[in-house]
């Protein structure tokens, strides 16, 4: 059932298809008062049509939301591409993506994301220039998972640093939920400052990878949730807590580069309840999206990148912090202050 949660002010709703491509997708934009709608392409194997839907209505509205606290001129939007990634794939269908985005005029800008490569979008940019996050062109950037992975690092020195009292993750335990480029990338940030990784994916090459240049522990795929870990940071698809997880978390600190963690908005005050501090999503991840906006500005400046991106710590730090004054839940206090953001450019506007 179609979780009426997620039509939360949506200005678009568009379902592309394609039928010499095969190509069956989704594009929604959520809000555009700040900027065009910038969000990335997912390609996934959904069970139907309404599950994708309702996917891209949560993705869109987070995007919103990211690009809000972020502080960038950037809307939400996303795209989601019905089919499986590795065998459904052909030029044909992403040109015809490209084609269907350009008719938008610019309203949505895509760029890479689960089950889409860089080398995918170049093939979309060929049909629109409202791309971003490719290799190639006059302000391109490349793949931006580096910069998402920096981010959540950040993130989760700002969480330890509120919830335990540590400057650094030096010695702590972090079960990693998702090693692939984004994991990779935070995986080998917490090595290198001392932290001991526990890890999951469904990718066997991609966790030998981080066995073999971190040191890290592999867990099985319905354990790594609920193994003795001071942080857990799900690192792949969302709706990770939920009614059947939440009661199984040992960790304290719930930090991650996935979009969508909480399944229910509600979960954040059950978290709240149990003594975990949960580092909102959006938050946490935006260093993907804010090197994509780089690219967007007309001249791609990476002082301006790091800047943005370091600065996801001092937005986690607020957020906290008014949790504990307000004593409320943290995606609550984050939601709000996206809202608040977004109103004041849409009242500036009218």
């Amino acid at each position: 059932m179609m979780d009426v949660n997620q039509f939360k002010d949506h200005e678009q709703v568009i379902y592309l298809q394609d039928k010499k491509s095969g190509l069956k997708a989704f594009i929604a934009v959520h809000d555009t008062s700040l900027g065009p709608a910038a969000g990335g392409c997912r390609m996934w194997d959904y069970e139907n049509e309404l599950e994708a839907l309702n996917d891209v209505l949560r993705l869109s509205r987070g995007m919103s939301y990211k690009n809000a606290i972020a502080g960038l001129k950037l809307g939400g939007g996303k795209a989601v591409i019905i089919g499986n990634s590795r065998t459904d794939k052909s030029e044909n269908l992403f040109r015809a993506l490209g084609r269907m985005i350009d008719g938008l005029g610019g309203k949505y800008i895509s760029a890479e994301d689960v089950g889409i490569s860089v080398e995918d979008m170049e093939i979309v940019a060929e049909e629109t220039k409202y791309v971003a996050g490719l290799n190639k062109g006059e302000h391109a950037s490349g793949d931006p998972s580096p910069f998402t992975a920096t981010g959540v690092y950040f993130g989760i020195n700002a969480a330890v640093k509120h919830k335990l009292g540590k400057d650094s993750v030096r010695g702590l335990t972090i079960a990693v939920q998702g090693v692939g480029h984004v994991g990779y990338y935070l995986c080998k940030h917490l090595h290198e400052a001392g932290a001991k990784l526990l890890v999951s994916d469904i990718n066997q090459e991609a966790l030998d990878k981080v066995v073999q240049e971190f040191g890290a522990k592999i867990v099985a795929l319905d354990k790594i949730i609920s193994v003795d870990a001071d942080i857990f940071s799900p690192c792949a698809l969302g709706a990770v807590i939920n009614d059947d997880t939440i009661d199984h978390i040992k960790a304290k600190i719930i930090a991650g580069a996935a979009n969508n963690q909480l399944a229910r908005d509600d979960h954040g005050q059950a978290l709240k309840d149990r003594d975990i501090l949960y580092a909102p999503d959006y938050v946490i991840n935006a260093g993907g999206i804010i090197n994509v906006a780089a690219e967007t500005r007309g001249e791609y400046d990476v002082v301006w990148v790091n800047a943005k991106v370091e600065g996801i710590y001092s937005n986690l730090e607020t957020i906290f912090d008014r949790s504990v004054v307000e004593d409320r839940p943290t995606n609550k206090i984050a939601d709000e202050l996206a809202n608040e953001i977004i109103e004041k450019a849409r009242t500036g506007k009218n």
